[in-house]
């Protein structure tokens, strides 16, 4: 089984920090607990509040979120309550007892569909994190552990199907015009999330996150140019190319001909406009950036 991880991140409020997870702690509901007797449900939170500075304990999705009393500040704790959780989680602590949780009110799902880039691609979003990396599926035999992928390819114009935090983005088949599949697609992903169906299994989930923990240990090896095109691609490319419906990875650096080669997923493989990002948009910040380091940006399946 892949080991959990455990990220610090601040809030806006002083008082409360997130310890984020590669893996989903609960995948359908939140939890909040004001003190040891209301957490009787989750073990995880009843250790937390052994802590004589814990407050309130927030489980959702994968993240835990903690707010204190006045007593110590997070700077001082934090690590040491980092160190907590992974240990707890990696020992096979309980994280909540499903069979006695209380019943809840079902909060309904909303998806709405974007229009991408690329004509054959359309994005669904919905309101709740569906995964936590990115995951594409090329056809129906890499769908094993995931069954919202397999399911959509059971109809007839899906082609492809790539997944990341909130959305889904469908590439058809030339056979639909998107005025007459959007609804149905839409109220397929809208009923198959209402009914609290699993998005990926835990297998998929934890193939993603050995993938991005794969890159993230690479990229200890790489070269200084190198992890400065990851660090763009991250901070100024990612997020507007998520946007569109896609994805785009770091594949290599060539010092020789000042090269870099990308991968590109979702929305952005295969979309006729991408040769034009890549050229107008993203070389020419590459090269304004990385002056005399990069000249040419390539996509290896583009």
């Amino acid at each position: 089984m892949n080991p959990y991880t455990i990220h610090i991140h601040p809030t806006t409020n002083p008082a409360i920090v997130k310890f984020e997870t590669n893996q989903f702690l609960t995948r359908h509901e939140s939890f909040e607990f004001g003190n040891i007797e209301e957490a009787s449900k989750s073990p995880l939170a009843q250790q937390l509040f052994h802590l004589p500075f814990v407050k309130t304990v927030f489980i959702a999705q994968n993240f835990i979120a903690i707010e204190k009393f006045n007593i110590i500040e997070w700077e001082d704790v934090q690590e040491e309550v980092a160190n907590q959780l992974k240990d707890f989680l990696n020992e096979g602590g309980v994280i909540l007892n499903i069979e006695s949780e209380p019943s809840k009110k079902v909060v309904p799902v909303t998806v709405y569909a974007e229009s991408t880039p690329n004509p054959s691609v359309m994005k669904f979003v919905a309101n709740k994190k569906l995964v936590i990396a990115p995951a594409e599926f090329k056809n129906i035999d890499s769908t094993a552990n995931a069954p919202l992928a397999k399911a959509l390819f059971h109809l007839p114009f899906v082609k492809e199907v790539f997944m990341d935090e909130n959305y889904i983005s469908v590439n058809k088949y030339d056979m639909a015009e998107w005025n007459d599949i959007t609804i149905e697609i839409r109220e397929f992903i809208r009923n198959y999330l209402q009914e609290g169906k699993e998005v990926l299994l835990k297998e998929s989930v934890e193939t993603a996150t050995k993938t991005s923990q794969k890159t993230a240990s690479n990229s200890k090896d790489l070269d200084e140019v190198s992890l400065q095109v990851i660090d763009i691609l991250d901070e100024y490319i990612k997020p507007a190319v998520a946007s569109d419906g896609g994805n785009i990875t770091f594949d290599s650096y060539n010092p020789e001909t000042k090269t870099v080669k990308v991968i590109l997923q979702g929305a952005c493989s295969g979309c006729p406009s991408s040769t034009a990002t890549l050229k107008n948009g993203i070389e020419t910040m590459m090269r304004d950036m990385l002056q005399g380091k990069v000249d040419y940006v390539e996509a290896v399946n583009g």
